[in-house]
C-alpha cells in the first residue's frame, strides 16, 4: 500500500460563505484556518495547499468574551527607535474590522510561503454584501 500525496494540479477547490454575526472570534478563526489548509478534506497533505476559498461577511459584528475589547492589543514596529505602534481591538474593529479576522486566521496558518498562499484564499468583507457571488459560495454554518 502506497502513501497518497496530493498534487497542486489535482486539487478541487470549493467556495464557502461564512456569516460572522454574533460568532466568537477565536472559534470562527480556527474553523476558517482548517478550511484554508484543507484539513476538512481526505486528501489533505501538509506540504501542499489543498484548501478551499472562504468568503467572510459581517466581520464587524464579531463577538469576543471578557475584557478583550479593551485589553487585547495589536502591535507593529516600524523598525525605527520609538516606532512601536499599538491599537486596541475595540479601535481596530471601528477602523478596519476585516483586519481583526485576517490577523486571527493568519496566526493559525503555517509561517512562510505556503501560509501566505493559503491566506490569499480568504476574502473578508464588511457588511452582508460580497463581490464573489459569481463563484456561488456555499453557506457554511459553524
Amino acid at each position: 500500500m502506497k502513501t497518497y500525496s496530493a498534487k497542486s494540479e489535482e486539487v478541487q477547490r470549493a467556495w464557502h460563505l461564512i456569516d460572522l454575526e454574533g460568532k466568537t472570534l477565536g472559534r470562527v478563526a480556527t474553523e476558517i484556518a482548517k478550511i484554508l489548509r484543507g484539513k476538512n478534506k481526505p486528501q489533505y497533505t501538509p506540504h501542499v495547499d489543498t484548501g478551499d476559498f472562504v468568503v467572510v461577511v459581517n466581520c464587524e459584528k464579531i463577538a469576543v468574551s471578557g475584557n478583550k475589547l479593551q485589553d487585547k492589543l495589536y502591535r507593529r514596529h516600524s523598525g525605527y527607535p520609538g516606532g512601536l505602534k499599538e491599537i486596541a481591538l475595540k479601535d481596530l474593529l471601528e477602523k478596519k474590522p476585516e483586519l481583526v479576522i485576517t490577523y486571527a486566521v493568519q496566526g493559525m496558518l503555517p509561517k512562510g510561503p505556503l501560509g501566505r498562499q493559503m491566506l490569499k484564499k480568504l476574502k473578508v468583507n464588511v457588511g452582508p454584501d460580497h463581490e464573489n457571488a459569481a463563484q456561488k459560495p456555499v453557506k457554511l454554518e459553524l
